[in-house]
């Protein structure tokens, strides 16, 4: 599976000031668009049915780390997701919340999978082909920028995978975590550690969030030698006053 790199321009529609020349950085030759099924392993008993499409940017594909966060979320977390207020972050097509909706007996209030505009139409397409239009909502974030209004604030649980692949959005996603993140919230994050510069991230999250390792995955030996990790990222508590 291919993955992304330092060549990459960036997202469509994140910031007109990082766009790349394609003189300087020559276009892919994109795989043509396909559809998977997908189980994780059996841990759905019903599989999903995921469309891929990169004509819009790299998130139209299923990465790595997409799918290890929704395999441990569904072995470890099937029942206490249940009927939270959940937003996905980066969603691309939607793998990790649609696992989860699909898995985890979400009903209401509806579980939100969110990304830039280009991404929208791929998102509605993967609820849509799965049945999934009663309990899963596609809807346009951007980093940095106001949360829309259809996004509920504080959700319990935000999700993100492979979120960590372009350096000058870190601070936009530093600044949509810090939006969300209420009191009572968990972020599950996870990503593949491409290049040094992805641990910069890192840094930045510790500064301005509580971030720990996840420690009780089974397979977090066997994804960690892939360079994946998973984290929970949350608010920073107050110090105890005397």
């Amino acid at each position: 599976m291919e993955q992304p790199d330092d060549r990459l321009p960036a997202p469509d529609g994140l910031n007109d000031d990082f766009e790349v020349s394609e003189s300087l950085v020559p276009m892919r030759d994109l795989k043509a668009a396909e559809q998977n099924t997908v189980s994780f392993d059996g841990l759905l008993a019903e599989p999903l049915i995921l469309k891929e499409d990169l004509k819009e940017g790299c998130g139209g594909q299923l990465w790595p780390a997409g799918m290890v966060l929704a395999k441990y979320l569904l072995r470890r977390h099937r029942s206490d997701l249940s009927n939270k207020t959940i937003i996905e972050l980066g969603a691309g097509g939607g793998l990790v919340g649609l696992a989860v909706a699909r898995g985890c007996n979400i009903g209401k209030p509806p579980l939100y999978i969110t990304d830039q505009a280009p991404m929208l139409p791929l998102m509605e397409t993967n609820i849509k082909i799965n049945n999934l239009a009663s309990t899963v909502v596609a809807g346009v974030l951007n980093w940095g920028e106001p949360i829309p209004d259809l996004i509920p604030s504080h959700p319990a649980v935000i999700l993100a995978a492979d979120c960590v692949y372009f350096e000058p959005a870190f601070p936009l996603l530093i600044s949509t975590l810090g939006d969300l993140l209420g009191p009572e919230s968990v972020c599950y994050f996870c990503f593949k550690r491409r290049r040094r510069a992805d641990l910069r991230f890192m840094k930045m999250a510790r500064k301005a969030f509580e971030v720990e390792i996840v420690t009780d995955d089974p397979e977090a030996e066997a994804y960690g030698r892939e360079n994946i990790s998973i984290f929970s990222i949350r608010p920073k508590q107050s110090e105890a006053r005397p």
